[in-house]
């Protein structure tokens, strides 16, 4: 008993609104409420996320294996490979990173599929063909329904196409597409509806730290870059698919076990707790009975800010994601497995810098600081503009590996701080429809998702020397910055007065009928002391 109170009092100081609580039914010996559910949350919105972007971003790095480096392919030359037969590249002989080689023509483990740049190129893009327009029934869906189920089956359907790949791959590049394309459907559920539960769950003072949560992507696409390249080499491009899904049908069970829609319908919650969170929420956040207020959101000009803002935030982000593995490759020289790590490290740094970021904002908010408004505006330095000025510098960083690596990684870290700018502003203008307001912006933004290939094909159909490059890097630089000067003169952090229209509607009909019935009232006290004032006479 003794070691339970410890164990209580430690779980008091860790966290602030007594987690650690002990329970008891009749019947049933007392339970301790060691892991606060929403810990245990966090956890699944970061794995959620992770998963998501380990079957989205595979097909990157698995393409330079799948299809080999012929002369024909001009993702086979680097302009900064090595002369004169030293097969290293030059430009690392003096840095402490161990055996980085040029991209070799046929990658142990690779395949031979003779697919072109734009075949390639439509192969990633199909991804995003559908995905913007699940993004956003993906919202409205987990409002009416539950997240919890839509990102269930969602996920489930995402690991048994991407197990389906190989098999489509040997077909035809068609079929690839096509698994691509619905696997892309699948998954434009699954933020929206992340974004609901955040909601639902997250008090204002620890909101920045549930969206950084979403920010499990980048977990998933470093863990994926950096093992996919050995996992191919030793077990063949197969494996890359394989594995994935596998992981992915093992991560449903603990999602659909852990998970609820609210704290209200959490089996294993504290009281303390559920109580807390509900507090904090206030009447904020309502469960959604119809359709949102569609008319009142797309004349919103703050939300319009926050989409320009969603977009630029999401064009750089795809641009790094679905090109960067083709970038380092095949203009910096790396090897396969090189890449992958290489291309991996801008993530880490992102979601290192989120949770900094996330933790400062939250800092800030609680004591009062700064407003949200200013809050929102303030970090549009740092999640747009830096990057884009970042991105912008690597355009003539040259052949010099180490000064590219660090400022695509620079650029991707300070990119961070959207957990406080686009990736929340949605959860200020109307919380009670968070996942539609984010499903309508990831629907509009991630068309960045097929644009970036396309154009990135474009201006490297003939080569792939910074000659070529340079106009890719260009548009990705304008975007960034464009639309965060845009946010920052036309966005806000205020909740708008459409979040309660639904209540606002119910308010008006109880007060009309609550009119009506003091009208009836009235009009019977009027009849009868006009009743008691007539005369007798006049009755008779």
């Amino acid at each position: 008993m003794c070691q339970l109170q410890c164990l209580y009092l430690i779980c008091q100081q860790r966290f602030r609104f007594g987690f650690c609580v002990f329970g008891s039914k009749a019947g049933q010996s007392a339970k301790l409420y060691v892991i606060p559910a929403r810990l245990n949350l966090w956890v699944m919105l970061f794995t959620s996320c992770w998963v998501a972007y380990m079957l989205r971003v595979n097909i990157s790095l698995n393409l330079i294996a799948m299809v080999p480096q012929t002369s024909h392919n001009s993702s086979s030359t680097s302009q900064c490979g090595a002369k004169d037969d030293v097969v290293r590249n030059t430009s690392l002989q003096h840095v402490d990173i161990a055996d980085v080689r040029e991209v070799p023509r046929q990658v142990p483990g690779g395949a031979s599929f003779d697919w072109t740049a734009d075949q390639q190129a439509l192969i990633l893009g199909s991804y995003f063909w559908c995905y913007p327009l699940t993004s956003l029934a993906g919202g409205m869906a987990a409002e009416r329904w539950g997240p919890r189920l839509v990102v269930f089956v969602t996920s489930l359907a995402s690991a048994v196409l991407t197990a389906l790949s190989p098999v489509a791959s040997s077909w035809n590049y068609l079929a690839l597409v096509v698994i691509r394309f619905f696997l892309g459907f699948a998954s434009g559920f699954i933020y929206p509806a992340l974004h609901v539960l955040v909601a639902r769950w997250a008090p204002p003072a620890e909101k920045g730290k549930f969206v950084s949560a979403t920010m499990g992507g980048t977990l998933g696409t470093v863990v994926t870059w950096s093992l996919t390249g050995p996992l191919i080499e030793k077990f063949g491009w197969e494996s890359a698919f394989y594995v994935p899904a596998a992981l992915t049908f093992v991560w449903c069970f603990f999602w659909w076990y852990l998970v609820a829609d609210t704290p209200s319908e959490h089996p294993r919650i504290s009281v303390k707790e559920k109580n807390y969170i509900l507090d904090a929420l206030g009447d904020k956040v309502k469960k959604s009975k119809g359709l949102p207020p569609f008319k009142s959101i797309v004349k919103s000009f703050p939300f319009l800010a926050m989409i320009v803002l969603h977009y630029g935030n999401l064009w750089g982000l795809y641009f790094i994601m679905t090109v960067g593995p083709k970038f380092v490759a095949s203009v910096l020289g790396f090897e396969l497995s090189a890449a992958g790590v290489i291309s991996a490290l801008p993530y880490l740094a992102r979601l290192v810098m989120a949770t900094i970021f996330g933790f400062i904002g939250d800092f800030i908010l609680a004591r009062k600081l700064m407003t949200t408004t200013v809050i929102r505006k303030f970090f549009c330095l740092f999640s747009h503009i830096l990057p884009g000025l970042l991105l912008l510098c690597l355009i003539y960083a040259g052949c010099s590996t180490t000064l590219s690596v660090a400022l695509i990684t620079m650029s991707m870290g300070f990119n961070g701080a959207a957990t406080l700018t686009n990736l929340q502003n949605h959860q200020d203008l109307a919380p009670s429809y968070a996942g539609t307001l984010y499903g309508i912006a990831n629907c509009i933004g991630s068309t960045a998702g097929f644009f970036t290939p396309m154009i990135t094909a474009y201006f490297t159909r003939n080569g792939n020397g910074f000659e070529q490059w340079r106009p890719v890097f260009y548009i990705g630089a304008s975007v960034y910055v464009v639309s965060a000067v845009f946010f920052i003169f036309f966005g806000t952090g205020n909740i708008q007065d459409w979040n309660f229209a639904e209540n606002t509607k119910e308010n008006k009909d109880d007060k009309n009928n609550d009119l009506k019935e003091m009208n009836g009232i009235t009009t019977r006290t009027g009849d009868a002391k006009d009743a008691k004032d007539t005369p007798l006479s006049v009755i008779s």
